[in-house]
């Protein structure tokens, strides 16, 4: 059986602008490939509400999954959620049960509940919460939309929240054989390998160290016997391959 496949909708002019790196991307590919969730596709869009709608209900409608971050916050830039809800035909409005969360996290804190952070508490109508074990604002699910936060740290803390309620599959694993020949060395070997083992998926990435051509083929596949099979034969074609 195929694996539950997924996209990722990064929101944020800060993110397109370059004023930011964004790393969510990468810790959310890593997590996935760990529990046999395939990504698929990532894109990013502005702070702009159509913007979000349209790509919500585009990868929604072709993804098994689609994890956004940005663009929950407290300030009148925080849109995703109404566009969330947009996109689903949803209302929206402050929600008892995420309030109550917050208004816990700011008691503690000895700080107010002001209508700026109010806005944190509103949710999609019929959305599930994403717990936040770091700033108690919540993120939330609706359909298979699963909405968090974009600062790293938050998103990070949402993402393990979120991954133990969903069922994943079979596990992609990868090996890495570093060869020192350049890519037009290896192309016609490694063509006949991939047409020859389907199931497992083939990368060539080329480097330069010391003045020296060489490239990486990296090889991926949830079944490991062939795995090992793909990297055995290409390291007879290749003996001066290094496994990494």
């Amino acid at each position: 059986m195929a694996n539950p496949t997924a996209a990722m909708l990064v929101i944020g002019d800060e993110i397109l602008s370059g004023r930011t790196r964004d790393a969510n991307m990468h810790h959310l590919a890593g997590r996935l490939t760990e529990m046999g969730i395939d990504l698929k596709e990532v894109r990013v869009v502005s702070d702009d509400h159509d913007a979000i709608v349209s790509a919500v209900r585009a990868l929604s409608g072709s993804y098994a999954h689609v994890f956004t971050s940005g663009g929950i916050g407290p300030t009148h830039d925080d849109i995703t959620a109404d566009a969330v809800a947009a996109a689903f035909g949803a209302g929206i409005d402050v929600r008892a049960d995420a309030l109550e969360r917050l208004q816990a996290h700011y008691d503690r804190q000895g700080t107010q509940i002001n209508d700026a952070r109010r806005r944190m508490a509103r949710i999609p109508d019929g959305a599930a919460l994403i717990d936040n074990p770091i700033s108690a604002a919540p993120g939330f699910s609706i359909g298979n939309v699963h909405v968090m936060a974009g600062v790293p740290a938050i998103f990070e803390a949402m993402v393990a929240s979120l991954l133990p309620t969903l069922t994943g599959g079979a596990p992609l694993r990868s090996v890495t054989l570093r060869i020192a020949r350049g890519e037009g060395d290896v192309a016609a070997a490694l063509s006949a390998l991939a047409t020859d083992m389907a199931q497992v998926s083939f990368g060539s990435y080329p480097f330069i160290q010391n003045g020296v051509y060489g490239t990486n083929i990296v090889m991926r596949s949830s079944d490991e016997d062939a795995l090992d099979m793909a990297a055995a034969r290409l390291a007879q074609a290749f003996p001066e391959a290094e496994r990494q």
